[in-house]
């Protein structure tokens, strides 16, 4: 299978790599623009960007949505297909690798993109399926005050994180003084992989697509998780990044592993209560059970041409987000991501994701089966949480529903 040829990405040396341009970079292109992506702040930054470069002759058009994910197999099934380009990372690749969705970008590359480090070429048996422009994951955000006021250390283990937020309510700061992105779906899915990798789990039996999730290991994780929920707000299964950020910006909760992506709407000064901005601190994400590995995944963020579209679509598609990938527009919102662009200046925002990185936390899998499983986990771990079924009950059930969608997919 052509995934598991698929060229490995060391982020340390992706972030030294990138694309150059100057402002929007390009003239006399002709065409139509349609970008279907995640929404936060980094997409938007890019999007921004790249709409100044409309004209009578060349229209641009997004939707940015926490949908789309759900969108993408249907939008760019359709002939012509309803978008230009699809954002994507490494988790989400697989599902348009998997139906021959989109096209490769080698010649677009030779025409257009002579800017374009190869550490950005998301390179599959030779071709190249994606151009990534940031690095993700998540990583620890706390608040110094609180931490100094309970007495504690910054926590640099899951372990030490439950200490820490036992000292916090203890000593009265707060009620719930960890927050996350538990909410039920693909969110507590990923949750669930960040820690089951951290305690040195494996997802899948090595070299096939049968689940290896019902073990110690996994069990352990599970019970991680509802620790660390108890010191979380009793709507935890709600929260998405959008819910946590607004949690801690409020400052009602002191600590949360968050997403890099999200750093910047932390420390913006907009939303936050006093006290919060000038407090906020960032580290790696935390090991657990004595392991020397973030429990946090790396992720890239790029974008892909659909396959059914004119070549003149992919053309002014590819050269218009190329454009916006710049020195520039990095640098203006150097908060909002790590950005593998040329002449970008880290900012204090990135320190918890290059902590991770450094730290050896493992990539995401780019597997064609890997969201089958995902979503198993977001939907079958919830009655755990809820404590109406055991850890090895609840494993079993994500097992069942993987295995039937995997076999439906023709991959068991």
């Amino acid at each position: 299978m052509f995934y598991k040829r698929a060229t490995a990405l060391a982020v340390t040396a992706m972030l030294a790599g990138g694309a150059a341009w100057a402002d929007c970079g390009i003239s006399g292109v002709e065409g139509t623009v349609n970008v279907l992506g995640n929404e936060f702040p980094a997409i938007q930054a890019v999007i921004g960007r790249a709409s100044e470069c409309s004209s009578d002759s060349l229209t641009i058009e997004s939707n940015l949505t926490k949908e789309h994910k759900e969108l993408q197999v249907p939008a760019l099934t359709a002939n012509p297909s309803e978008y230009t380009a699809a954002l994507v990372a490494n988790g989400t690749i697989s599902a348009l690798l998997k139906d021959d969705l989109i096209r490769p970008l080698n010649d677009l590359i030779d025409q257009y993109g002579s800017g374009i480090g190869d550490t950005q070429k998301i390179t599959i048996d030779g071709d190249v399926m994606a151009i990534a422009f940031m690095a993700n994951a998540q990583h620890m955000m706390y608040r110094t005050d609180i931490l100094e006021q309970a007495g504690v250390e910054v926590p640099t283990t899951y372990e030490d994180v439950i200490d820490a937020a036992a000292a916090i309510r203890e000593k009265g700061l707060m009620e719930h003084p960890l927050t996350g992105t538990y909410k039920s779906g693909w969110n507590l899915g990923e949750e669930f992989v960040n820690l089951y990798l951290g305690y040195g789990g494996e997802l899948f039996m090595s070299g096939t697509a049968e689940p290896d999730i019902r073990n110690e290991d996994a069990i352990a994780a599970l019970n991680m998780m509802k620790s660390l929920t108890e010191f979380m707000n009793p709507d935890y299964l709600t929260f998405d990044s959008t819910a946590a950020v607004a949690e801690f910006e409020q400052g009602k909760a002191a600590m949360m592993n968050m997403w890099g992506s999200r750093a910047g709407s932390v420390i913006d000064e907009e939303g936050a209560a006093d006290g919060v901005i000038e407090n906020v601190g960032f580290a790696a994400a935390p090991t657990v059970a004595g392991g020397s590995t973030p429990a946090t995944t790396l992720w890239w963020d790029g974008f892909t041409i659909p396959r059914n579209i004119s070549d003149a679509d992919a053309a002014a598609t590819f050269q218009t987000l190329v454009s916006s990938l710049n020195a520039d527009m990095a640098n203006e919102n150097g908060e909002a991501a790590v950005w593998l662009i040329e002449g970008y200046i880290p900012t204090a925002a990135d320190d918890g994701v290059l902590a991770s990185a450094r730290g050896g936390a493992k990539p995401y899998p780019m597997l064609p089966y890997v969201g089958l499983l995902h979503t198993a986990l977001g939907a079958e771990l919830v009655e755990f949480l809820q404590g109406s079924e055991d850890a090895e009950k609840a494993l079993s059930d994500v097992e069942a529903a993987y295995v039937a969608a995997a076999k439906e997919g023709g991959y068991l």
